[in-house]
């Protein structure tokens, strides 16, 4: 290509960048990725492993703090480079979480460097939803494109999303005849499976040399691209930015950031979870090491490689920022490096959700955790959904299973604090589940604990009791009596009642209506479970609001009291020291037929809650902790986990 087209071709860019600029940056601030940073619990490092072909493939590693790292699959290639590739081999990977939060994309270099650095065309296309199973596909620059005749090699493609074109963009160098390396782009059809745009140049130094290995990321509504170039004083890696991907006004900075003498290439930045820091790490490839260095600016760099391990030596990758879900995938899938330790336990489920009532079901073998679904300001959730789990550590989202605006005829807003029951009849199972409505009971119906399940038509508790003046008809549980087989129903905020079901379980017996506050620690979240003779009684105390919102316990011989308050009767609270807070409004749970118990929880989002003022409140995570008795049935103090 000439340098005339070249001029021609960004002086286009620059007016249609232009005209787009304001909608840009706009729509750039907008797009959020439904996974939230909070959610993001660990890493995973995409890199290949040397210049001979079989360490021309992609490698994967993980780290649960971005800075200790450890191989997969014994560091073996994850993909086979002779399967997805056009030369045999791929270098240079580089992997993106999708703006829809659970696609990713993968780009790397077709090329096999015992051919020759100017022998590769073409690049690769990689699409998951998984991270374990992925859509390959090749794209060769001189094939797929008129006017490339002269083209020399296709280097180290990464992939964004453009919130102006609504559309992933690939971005990489390529040579033409005896020209320069140049940054250029292309957009990726809906399925990324090939290139739909003809490439254009992206970007040009100023001084016109090589330029290679961007990696472009978006911060503070500015785009900010890192490159390697060279210039008459070195050559190493640099910084421009711009308000657009595709205006061509980038800023070039000045001055080399690589904080080494080395030569360097390959710069890859990310963010830490739950933090305002950055890492810039580059391929120091003449020694065979990778150099790491934080930033909360990107104008100041330090070394921290005395705080990096890495059980393998990487060459030029890029490290994405996965969730526990997502961690634990991939080590079922490659299996647990021996020295790695694992992904933290809390929170159990990704995303805002509070008040879990848990189940185990003798019809499915399954866990289920049923939640009020939080994020909603003013606690103005409408839905409910269920997580199953065979192991208690991975749960998958089962969707839906009651929206009031859609299934519920006498209210549609606050779905809050769920309790469910399975009873069996002969060889058929049936799932009562109660729910808080607008500030009332109701309780709907299905034969499967995912539903779909059917509202009775009607509030099953519209009132307050007898007596009882202040507070909400909400947070209500549900109890078999193992002794007499009868089955009661607890619920209020500011008071405890409790009724006796009748037998067709969607009506209260007439008369068995009772107070049974324990004493003046109570709040909400009643919950009732029986263990060795012993009735136990737990509740919430203050406001989930507060930090120091936690539970308590008393016990009782029968299942409507009277509740004895033991002394010490602390079930969980807050660890400052770990940043947790507001422990409260949980469940209990026993694993069958072992004296083997769980209490399943919400507290404040972490780390952010402590921060958020009232809005800790609906913003919640549900974590699971195990619940231990003394000898003489007294509840142990749980110490809630990371």
């Amino acid at each position: 290509m000439s340098t005339y087209s070249i001029q021609t071709m960004i002086s286009k860019q620059s007016f249609i960048g232009l005209l787009l600029f304001s909608f840009s940056s706009l729509m750039a601030q907008q797009s959020v990725s439904v996974v939230k940073d909070k959610d993001e619990v660990a890493y995973l490092f995409a890199y290949f492993t040397g210049n001979s072909n079989q360490d021309e493939s992609i490698h994967f590693a993980v780290s649960r703090d971005g800075y200790h790292y450890y191989a997969l699959n014994n560091n073996q290639p994850v993909l086979d480079s002779r399967v997805i590739s056009s030369t045999g081999g791929v270098r240079d990977p580089h992997i993106l979480r999708g703006a829809d939060g659970h696609t990713f994309y993968m780009v790397a270099t077709d090329m096999v460097c015992s051919k020759g650095w100017d022998s590769n065309r073409a690049m690769v296309l990689m699409k998951s939803t998984d991270l374990i199973n992925w859509k390959t596909s090749v794209v060769n620059i001189q094939q797929r494109f008129p006017g490339n005749e002269d083209l020399k090699r296709v280097w180290a493609p990464q992939t964004i999303y453009d919130p102006a074109a609504g559309k992933y963009m690939v971005y990489w160098s390529m040579q033409h005849g005896s020209g320069p390396d140049i940054l250029y782009y292309a957009y990726a059809n809906a399925d990324f499976s090939d290139l739909e745009s003809t490439p254009q140049p992206l970007f040009i130094p100023q001084n016109k040399q090589t330029c290679i290995d961007p990696d472009i990321v978006f911060k503070d509504s500015v785009y900010h691209l890192f490159y390697k170039t060279q210039s008459e004083g070195g050559s190493g890696i640099k910084m421009a930015t711009s308000a657009s991907l595709t205006s061509g006004q980038w800023q070039e900075g000045t001055r080399y950031l690589q904080q080494t003498n080395e030569a360097v290439e390959g710069a890859g930045v990310f963010k830490l979870n739950q933090s305002d820091e950055y890492i810039l790490m580059y391929d120091i490839y003449g020694k065979g090491s990778y150099q790491f260095t934080k930033t909360s600016d990107f104008d100041r760099f330090k070394v921290i490689d005395e705080q990096v391990t890495m059980d393998f030596h990487p060459r030029h990758g890029t490290v994405m920022p996965i969730t526990r879900n997502e961690l634990n995938a991939l080590l079922s899938r490659w299996g647990k490096p021996a020295a790695f330790a694992g992904a933290p336990n809390n929170p159990v489920l990704e995303g805002y959700y509070a008040d879990p009532e848990v189940l185990y079901s003798n019809k499915t073998h399954k866990y289920y955790i049923y939640p009020t679904s939080d994020g909603f300001t003013n606690w103005a959730g409408y839905y409910f959904k269920t997580f199953s789990s065979t192991d208690l550590k991975t749960w998958k989202d089962e969707g839906i299973i009651l929206d009031l605006k859609k299934d519920v005829s006498w209210a549609n807003r606050n779905a809050w604090a769920p309790c469910i029951i399975e009873k069996k009849s002969g060889r058929k199972y049936h799932y009562y589940f109660y729910f808080s409505a607008a500030q009332k009971i109701g309780v709907a119906v299905s034969d499967n604990p995912t539903g779909p399940f059917k509202d009775s038509g009607k509030a099953l508790i519209d009132q307050k009791p007898e007596g009882v003046r202040g507070g909400q008809q909400i947070d209500q549980d549900v109890f078999e009596d193992p002794k007499t087989g009868k089955n009661y129903l607890y619920w209020g905020n500011g008071y405890m009642a409790v009724a006796e079901l009748n037998k067709d379980m969607v009506s209260i017996r007439p008369n068995t209506t009772r107070i049974i506050t324990p004493d003046k620690t109570f709040r909400e979240g009643s919950y009732v479970f029986f263990r060795k003779g012993i009735y136990y009684f737990l509740w919430s105390e203050d406001d989930t609001r507060s930090e120091n919102y936690r539970v308590r316990y008393g016990t009782s011989k029968s299942p409507v009291g009277p509740i004895i308050v033991p002394e010490h009767n602390l079930v969980i609270a807050k660890d400052t020291a770990k940043g947790i807070y507001g422990t409260g409004h949980n469940s209990i749970l026993q694993v069958p037929g072992k004296d083997e118990w769980y209490i399943v929880y919400h507290r404040f989002n972490r780390p952010y809650g402590i921060k958020m003022g009232d809005a800790a409140g609906y913003n919640r995570e549900v974590c699971i902790d195990k619940l231990e008795f003394n000898e003489d049935g007294t509840i142990k103090q749980v110490v809630p986990t990371l």
